[in-house]
C-alpha cells in the first residue's frame, strides 16, 4: 500500500533512540526524507548512516529542543537541505516524575521548556511551509498518564495534559488549511530510559521489561517499532479525514478512552 509519503520531508525531535530512531527508520523507508533531532550528534549521525545504508535520505542536526534558537536552526535546516516541511513529530521528552513538594520550579520549567513549549516552537515555525505545500501533520507525542494522572506523577503528566489541549486547539485552528495535528498517548515501552535506569541500578533490562510486562493487560512491554508504525499512519494519506484526536498506544492500560 502506498501510504503517499514519497516526496515528504518529515521532522522528528528525540531521533536518535527509541520512538524517535524507530519513527525515522519507518518514514525512511516509505520514502519520506526524516530530519532528525537531539542533542548528541555522534548518535545521530549513526541513526543517519543506518538510514541512508538502506537508501533513505537522512539529515541529522543537532539541537536541544527547549531551546527557542535551536528550534530555529532545526527548521531551517530542514527547508535549507530539502526545500520543505510537511511533517513534524514532537517526539522529545524524559520521563519527570516525584514526590511534589520536594519538586522545585526548575524542575517544572525544564519539563515544560522540553516537551510543550519544543512543541509550540516548532509547530509555530513548520505551520507556514506546510501551509505552502497545501497540508501537513503535526504528531504529538504524549502519554496516558495525561488523561488518568497518578500520585508524584508531575510534571510529566501536566506538561502531557497540556500536550492534549495544545493538539485539539491547533487541529480546530488549521483544519481548513489541511493541517491535521493529533497525538499519540504511550504507556510502556522500550525506550532508552528504562535501559539507562536499568544500568544503574544493576538490573537486568530484559528482566525489567517482563516485571513491568505484568501489569499490561497484553502482558508485555511496547515496542518502539509499534509507535512508529502509529507515526507513519497519521502521517500518511490513509488518516486524511483524522485530526484532533488521541490513540492510546499502551496494550490496554489505560482505563480511560
Amino acid at each position: 500500500m502506498d501510504l503517499g509519503l514519497g516526496n515528504k520531508v518529515a521532522i522528528i525531535t528525540g531521533g536518535s533512540q527509541g520512538i524517535g530512531k524507530a519513527a525515522a527508520e519507518r518514514l525512511a523507508a516509505e520514502g519520506a526524507a526524516v530530519v532528525i533531532a537531539a542533542r548528541g550528534m555522534a548518535r545521530l549521525e549513526e541513526v543517519a548512516a543506518e538510514i541512508r545504508a538502506q537508501g533513505g535520505r537522512a539529515l541529522p542536526v543537532q539541537a536541544d529542543v527547549s531551546r527557542a534558537e535551536d528550534c530555529v536552526k532545526l527548521v531551517a535546516a530542514a527547508v535549507e537541505t530539502f526545500g520543505r516541511v510537511d511533517i513534524l513529530v514532537n517526539n522529545a521528552g524524559t520521563s519527570a516524575t516525584g514526590d511534589f513538594e520536594s519538586t522545585p520550579d526548575e524542575v517544572w520549567q525544564a519539563d515544560f521548556d522540553l516537551k510543550l513549549f519544543s512543541a509550540i516552537r516548532l509547530s509555530r515555525l513548520s505551520i507556514p511551509h506546510m501551509r505552502r505545500q497545501g497540508g501537513g501533520r503535526i504528531i504529538n507525542i504524549t502519554n496516558i498518564g495525561a488523561k488518568q494522572p497518578r500520585a508524584k506523577s508531575m510534571p510529566t503528566t501536566v506538561t502531557r495534559a497540556a500536550g492534549l489541549a495544545f493538539t485539539k486547539a491547533l487541529s480546530k485552528e488549521f483544519a481548513p488549511e489541511q493541517i491535521l495535528v493529533n497525538t499519540i498517548c504511550i504507556g510502556l515501552v522500550r525506550a532508552g530510559q528504562h535501559e539507562t535506569k536499568a544500568a544503574r541500578t544493576g538490573v537486568d533490562v530484559e528482566d525489567l521489561y517482563v516485571k513491568l510486562g505484568k501489569d499490561i493487560p497484553l502482558g508485555r512491554v511496547g515496542q518502539a517499532e509499534e509507535v512508529a508504525n502509529a507515526i507513519t499512519f497519521l502521517a500518511s494519506d490513509a488518516a486524511s479525514y483524522i485530526t484532533g484526536t488521541s490513540i492510546n498506544l499502551d496494550g490496554g492500560t489505560s482505563g480511560v478512552l
